[in-house]
């Protein structure tokens, strides 16, 4: 069983049992986190469940620990100007365990 959920403007896959890197939310290591926006459900029976009965579903989970993504280095050039611009970004991310799908 999987289900599709919308966290943070993206859209992630999750099954019970795995761990799932989501953008930065709220909250503390070791507390709980419901996603109740649940797009589709794919059951154990083959089916998938989708629209207005996937969305009364619901996802729990619990936050596991808080992560860093890869750095990733912008450059702005130009070359007859002697302009040179070097950034560094890491994002911050969310690992969270998904505990149970209800449906």
């Amino acid at each position: 069983m999987y289900a599709v959920i919308q966290s943070g403007g993206k859209q992630y896959r999750v099954a019970p049992g795995e761990t799932v890197r989501i953008e930065k939310l709220t909250g503390k290591v070791g507390s709980k986190i419901t996603f109740d926006k649940v797009l589709a459900v794919h059951t154990d029976d083959k089916k998938v469940v989708a629209g207005a009965e996937a969305a009364k579903a619901s996802v729990s989970g619990k936050i596991v620990g808080l992560v860093k993504g890869p750095k990733l280095t912008v450059l702005k050039f130009k070359k007859t100007n002697q302009y040179k611009i070097q950034r560094g970004h890491r994002q911050h991310y969310t690992a969270v365990e998904v505990g149970e799908i209800k449906l």
